[in-house]
């Protein structure tokens, strides 16, 4: 592995990490309903685990055990990406903006892990 490799994996591994604390900030602002507070709860979980998964590919001892951490990481990706769409979000406070943001780097991600996953074939 090349140093401008290595570097990308600690870049992705913040990025992953940045995106699950962005997701909790909004998740504090939301509006308290039965819903969201179910819903905030997937997201915290499945934000969480694409940056927790990403590191454990990291440190994968095997290419195969790599590839499925990696897949996790783009499932959980997906579903944080339908959890944000699912939130109630009152249209004041800038949180409808935020969430689409959110939704963009969900998809960023989504997309770098199936790229990622193309590239080790």
């Amino acid at each position: 592995m090349t140093e401008g490799e290595n570097s990308k994996q600690y870049d992705l591994e913040n990025r992953t990490e940045a995106f699950a604390k962005r997701c909790r900030q909004l998740i504090r602002r939301l509006p308290r309903t039965i819903t969201n507070i179910e819903d905030a709860k997937q997201l915290a979980r499945a934000s969480g685990s694409i940056a927790a998964n990403y590191i454990e590919a990291n440190e994968s001892l095997s290419k195969k055990d790599f590839r499925v951490r990696v897949k996790i990481s783009r499932k959980e990706s997906k579903e944080s990406r339908l959890f944000l769409r699912l939130l109630c979000i009152d249209e004041k406070d800038g949180l409808d903006e935020e969430r689409a943001a959110l939704v963009q780097e969900a998809t960023e991600l989504m997309n770098i892990f199936g790229a990622i996953l193309r590239k080790t074939e």
